[in-house]
């Protein structure tokens, strides 16, 4: 046999593999294609329906109605930030950051609509001892030895200007409503329930452990803090050396923030699974480690702002 009929099948060997290998390459290829196309299909089905119920909600904001427009507002807005939440896996980065932005905007809004509509009433703080006299706001906003607060079921609730105390909030309390924390020094509130929004405002060394939170919690201005929550996003600003133990559905979100750790959520209560239904969060999607810092935009680099809490060192047991 001579040496060129020796070397046909190899040659033939070759040209099969290689035939094979451009036939790998062009199936690959149709693939990456079929799915650019499919991603481009659904951002564009967001972007149509995200934008069409972001200009009904606004107008519907900007004309007249009373609280059941504004409930079913808010419903609006949840159901907003649920297509937000279920499209971010296909969504660029840029998209995201816009339409959670959005959403602030929607929520600051409702939330300002509902100060006009509702008529103003003065917190009414109560002592749990038993003789179960009341205190002034002024009393309690003056530091003193701490002891357990509650607040009376309001319309928009919260607490303000305290210091040293162990506050409390049931779930009748906050369900559903708006809830702010402002001006707290060495605080312990623990709130359970599903408020629809939760605003931190101005904390200093106070440890929060709050439900499952149907939309937002906007954190701003708190410094050495423990906070311990569900949510469907969490918008931080101007906060630093605290710890969140967190169950997000979206990515979160922190800006001009330093030193903030992160671990996933623990802490339970009786009810809490159904809190997690009437706030309608997905237990089975937690982003507590995905951190978007809106001052760090190097590529490939991690944030020098936040980091995960090591396991030996978190929080397992909630008193």
């Amino acid at each position: 046999m001579d040496a060129g009929a020796a070397e046909r099948p190899h040659v033939l060997e070759r040209l099969q593999r290689r035939d094979e290998e451009r036939q790998r390459e062009v199936e690959k290829r149709r693939q990456v294609k079929e799915e650019q196309v499919v991603q481009e299909e659904k951002s564009g089905y967001f972007s149509a329906s995200f934008g069409q119920e972001r200009a009904a909600i606004e107008e519907a904001l900007s004309g007249e109605g009373g609280i059941e427009l504004l409930e079913e507002v808010a419903m609006r807005i949840q159901g907003l930030q649920k297509l937000l939440n279920d499209s971010v896996m296909f969504l660029p980065s840029y998209d995201t950051r816009q339409a959670q932005d959005q959403l602030v905007r929607l929520q600051s809004a409702l939330d300002a609509r509902r100060l006009e509509i509702q008529p103003k009433k003065k917190f009414a703080f109560k002592s749990r001892k038993k003789e179960g006299t009341a205190a002034t706001t002024d009393q309690l906003a003056t530091p003193g030895p701490a002891k357990e607060i509650q607040v009376q079921s309001l319309p928009q609730c919260g607490f303000q200007g305290l210091t040293g105390q162990v506050l409390f909030m049931d779930a009748q309390q906050i369900r559903q409503k708006d809830v702010q924390l402002s001006q707290l020094r060495d605080c312990t509130i623990t709130m359970t329930g599903s408020p629809a929004t939760l605003h931190l405002r101005e904390l200093n060394g106070c440890r929060l452990l709050c439900g499952p939170i149907s939309t937002s919690v906007f954190v701003d201005n708190c410094h050495n803090c423990l906070f311990s929550f569900p949510c469907q996003q969490l918008r931080t600003h101007s906060t630093r050396d605290s710890r969140f133990y967190l169950h997000v559905t979206s990515r979160a979100i922190i800006e001009d923030c330093m030193n903030l750790t992160f671990a996933p959520f623990t802490w339970s209560y009786p009810d809490i699974l159904a809190d997690y239904e009437l706030a309608g969060l997905d237990r089975g999607r937690n982003n507590w480690d995905q951190v978007d810092d809106f001052n760090w935009l190097a590529m490939g680099e991690e944030s020098p702002n936040w980091s995960v809490i090591p396991e030996e060192e978190r929080v397992t047991h909630w008193k």
